[in-house]
């Protein structure tokens, strides 16, 4: 039976066992709440702070009590849950799921050489039912399990023409074997957020709940949406206005479908202010490469109708009949 300790709970603290450990402590949320545990508070409320402007929280795992980095994860769960705002939940769902994934290679890549994978391909199969197995330098999973996520990518490495296979299974490093279940991490992470039950929280929490509500009200940004819009680009605009996290490949619609619409990276910027992940540097940054003013000189196309069906972001209704791709859009009817 796998052993699994405390330092593994700091990095993992979404797992079951987490909660199990709480439990054999004997410690309770009443516990928490005297003044001796307002440091474990307060690295909580920091922790989703720093998610909240879509960095990853950092552990330093040799250094740090590491029962002080489980316990501030638990505790940030309750915060959440207690000031009930989705987009923090989804925000802190998705930071946590990319500090996980930087820890799941580093097992990854580490492990290979101490021929002990049980932790981190543990993790990978009971919660996301994908079987990863080892081939010399490289980690190998069925194609279907490949095709159910990169499908969601729009790199070309991704694709499975650009990949090595066979005998039906995909051959991938470390890092991206991990990064394909990322999405599906944070889904799992805001779950378990969603399942606490908090009937009551200590009055110590209280103050640090209603900086939360006043934390979120940053996000809260109210997108217009055009009627001239292809709904492909509705829907992205409308997810990302929700606080929900839009797949890159969505993003990309949407960056280059306004890009040929004549907008300006500094126009288009703010729509992805609420994505849960939104840095202010890297949305720029991204954009400028998109658009080709960031010295590549290659600026992007917006992706065919065609594509953006294999990637189920197509929203198609009776105006789209006829067109190819959305920049098309409104041109028939204005022009039969």
């Amino acid at each position: 039976m796998l052993k699994i300790g405390v330092k593994d709970l700091a990095k993992y603290p979404f797992l079951t066992e987490a909660g199990e450990y709480l439990r054999n402590t004997g410690l309770s949320l009443e516990q928490l709440g005297h003044p001796d545990w307002q440091p474990i508070v307060e690295k909580a409320y920091g922790r989703i702070v720093v998610a909240s402007s879509g960095q990853i929280y950092g552990s330093d795992l040799e250094a740090l009590d590491n029962d002080s980095e489980l316990l501030s994860f638990l505790v940030a769960i309750i915060l959440l849950k207690s000031a009930g705002i989705a987009t923090l939940i989804r925000r802190f769902s998705l930071a946590e799921s990319r500090r996980a994934e930087r820890y799941l290679q580093q097992d990854l890549w580490i492990s290979r050489d101490k021929k002990n994978l049980e932790l981190p391909l543990k993790i990978i199969q009971d919660l996301f039912a994908v079987n990863v197995s080892i081939d010399n330098e490289d980690f190998v999973i069925k194609v279907p399990d490949y095709l159910q996520r990169a499908v969601h990518f729009h790199e070309k490495e991704w694709k499975l023409v650009n990949r090595r296979v066979a005998n039906g299974l995909v051959y991938l490093s470390a890092h991206e074997t991990v990064r394909l279940i990322r999405t599906e991490l944070g889904e799992y992470i805001n779950g378990k957020i969603q399942s606490v039950n908090v009937d009551s929280i200590p009055q110590s929490f209280r103050h640090r709940v209603d900086d939360l509500v006043t934390l979120a009200k940053k996000f809260s940004d109210t997108v217009y949406v055009s009627s001239e819009y292809p709904p492909c680009v509705k829907h992205g605009i409308e997810v990302l206005e929700k606080g929900e996290n839009l797949p890159h490949s969505g993003r990309f619609l949407l960056a280059t479908y306004l890009l040929s619409k004549g907008q300006t990276v500094d126009q288009i910027a703010p729509l992805f202010k609420n994505a849960p992940d939104y840095n202010e540097r890297t949305t720029k940054y991204q954009l400028e490469h998109i658009s080709g003013s960031s010295g590549s000189g290659t600026k992007y196309q917006c992706p065919s109708c065609e594509k953006l069906r294999s990637e189920s972001l197509c929203f198609a209704t009776p105006d789209c009949d006829g067109i190819i791709n959305p920049v098309q859009f409104g041109k028939r009817r204005k022009n039969p």
